[in-house]
């Protein structure tokens, strides 16, 4: 595959993020009322707050993006990883999601944590393949999720696989 630029999201790339992301939620459950606020305005809900969003880009098109929200100090949920559906199978997302690991160690977060659904069985073998690990469940604001993990910083594998 051609090069594959990674950055960080800039305000023009609102809707590429909420695109992205509306198109693999849609499929699979369903927009959630918490997803239509975090979509429709991300600068509120993810980098006021302190979060980051990252996006790549191949020929100038985002076919990618991964957002890391503050829980609290060192910590972040890993949040609204999408891989444009042209595009998936193809190592997009393990490398969105190994720079969204190393831009949080760079940030001095120890926890990554996320929540997921069974559905999505190649994004929890991906999650897994970099070193996350099942928790028990908990409370979420995500009908759907029903999957918990979470990257201890520092035991993660290795992440240019």
């Amino acid at each position: 595959m051609e090069s594959i630029e990674l950055r960080a999201y800039q305000p023009e790339d609102a809707k590429a993020f909420r695109e992205l992301n509306e198109a693999w939620i849609k499929k699979y459950f369903g927009l959630e009322e918490h997803d239509r606020e975090i979509l429709g305005d991300p600068d509120s809900w993810v980098i006021r707050p302190g979060g980051h969003i990252f996006l790549a880009f191949l020929e100038g098109q985002a076919i990618g993006c991964c957002a890391l929200i503050p829980m609290e100090p060192g910590v972040f949920e890993v949040a609204k990883m999408a891989v444009d559906e042209q595009y998936r199978g193809r190592g997009v997302g393990r490398k969105v999601l190994a720079y969204t690991i190393e831009r949080a160690r760079e940030l001095g977060a120890s926890v990554l944590y996320l929540e997921t659904n069974r559905k999505l069985a190649n994004a929890i073998h991906l999650y897994e393949s970099l070193g996350f690990q099942h928790l028990p469940p908990k409370e979420s604001p995500y009908v759907r999720a029903n999957v918990f993990m979470e990257l201890r910083l520092g035991t993660t594998a290795d992440l240019r696989g």
